[in-house]
């Protein structure tokens, strides 16, 4: 059972299209897993299409300048109709097991998989400042050393399990740290994960301290 969801605000951001686009990617992979935040969704949604259609009636002059009016006037005179396709389901190969991307991820390109140790990490052909999203896959066995955050870090168990000195995770779990929080995830049986990282993570103890200087370029 899901038991980590984004926050209210995220959610608003979300249903106002004023999210970057890693992060609106991450809810919108969220809420198709979770029967709790769908509804919340459609409840916002509602929301809003209630304020802006029961709006007081303006002028044209009020409503629209000039600019505007002429967009409106070049988009209602297109006869043009947007492309309807039906997203067909994505599988990859991670280290000879079989993941079914989200339909939100579908569409959008990822690079090779790159692998130190248990971990392996595939970048998100995203161009979103300074935003890095991956999907990150941990082996069976495997585990990420303590670190903190310089930014924050968003992860979203897409597949498997992992727990740290939180709890326990399952698939739909979306897990939002920063420099407040620090963690060891691990995982018995494999995971596949999608993250959002805003700096790099600070490694806390052992060999792993010494990513610590090159952290800006890896992250």
């Amino acid at each position: 059972m899901i038991k980590h969801h984004p926050s209210d605000a995220l959610l608003a951001q979300y249903c106002n299209a004023s999210l970057p686009a890693s992060l609106s990617i991450a809810i919108a992979i969220h809420v198709e897993m979770c029967e709790c935040c769908q509804a919340e969704v459609k409840r916002l949604e509602a929301q809003n299409a209630n304020a802006i259609f029961t709006q007081p009636d303006l002028s044209v002059d009020e409503e629209l300048s000039d600019d505007a009016m002429s967009l409106f006037a070049a988009i209602t005179a297109s006869d043009d109709v947007d492309e309807v396709y039906e997203v067909t389901p994505q599988t990859i190969l991670v280290n000879q097991q079989n993941y079914q991307l989200p339909r939100a991820l579908a569409r959008i390109s990822h690079g090779k998989f790159m692998q130190m140790g248990k971990l392996s990490r595939s970048r998100i052909a995203l161009d979103d400042g300074a935003l890095r999203s991956s999907l990150l896959h941990i082996d069976a066995g495997g585990e990420i050393p303590e670190h903190t955050h310089t930014g924050f870090e968003l992860t979203l168990l897409l597949d498997g399990e992992f727990s740290d000195e939180e709890g326990q995770y399952v698939p739909g779990d979306f897990m939002w740290l920063d420099g407040r929080h620090q963690h060891t995830p691990i995982t018995e049986k494999g995971c596949l994960c999608y993250t959002v990282v805003s700096s790099a993570l600070h490694f806390n103890k052992g060999l792993s301290k010494l990513l610590n200087p090159i952290g800006n370029l890896i992250y």
